[in-house]
């Protein structure tokens, strides 16, 4: 855990109707100072959304070589590789010659996170999913932000119904591959 980081725990109700997943779990997520509230709820949602056995949060802004998120199988081997904001080019080359799946969740406009990528070199960049929400969701999730949470998480169709704390939050998930 980074020096300085602010502890936020997320007891987590999740119903993803898309993928067949249910299940309720508790996080303990570490946001580092650096690190704003829109970037850890984007973590926080990546996590959510690609929840299965092996998910971990990796040691974040202090880790330059791992995603935010990864998925590993019981060898140790990343299958999922999960970066969150914008990450650059390098990292995305990086990440799909090592993963089976890479994804990015951005709480950012998902068309000039694109664009930054465009005529660099990635790996399998027509495999690679960029996934943003509607304008003003995860700002949302961030008004209603505690250091104790409470989440039901309820995905159907790529809709996602958000109860965060009581606030209650809707959002079309949007899929794009990055070329």
């Amino acid at each position: 855990m980074a020096a300085g980081a602010t502890i936020h725990t997320f007891a987590v109700q999740l119903a993803d109707v898309d993928r067949g997943v249910y299940d309720d779990f508790t996080l303990r997520v570490a946001r580092h100072p650096s690190e704003t509230d829109a970037y850890m709820v984007t973590r926080l949602l990546a996590y959510c959304l690609e929840y299965q056995d092996g998910i971990a949060f990796s040691e974040g802004v202090s880790s330059t070589d791992e995603p935010a998120v990864l998925v590993r199988d019981l060898t140790g081997a990343v299958t999922v590789w999960i970066e969150v904001g914008a990450p650059d080019a390098a990292r995305l080359h990086h990440g799909s010659k090592l993963a089976d799946r890479v994804v990015v969740y951005t709480h950012r406009d998902p068309t000039k996170v694109a664009a930054a990528w465009d005529g660099k070199k990635i790996h399998q960049a027509e495999e690679i999913v960029l996934r943003s929400f509607d304008s003003g969701f995860i700002d949302g999730a961030v008004v209603a932000l505690g250091r104790r949470n409470t989440i039901t998480l309820s995905v159907t169709e790529s809709q996602l119904y958000l109860n965060l704390n009581d606030a209650v939050l809707m959002s079309v998930m949007r899929d794009e591959t990055i070329r």
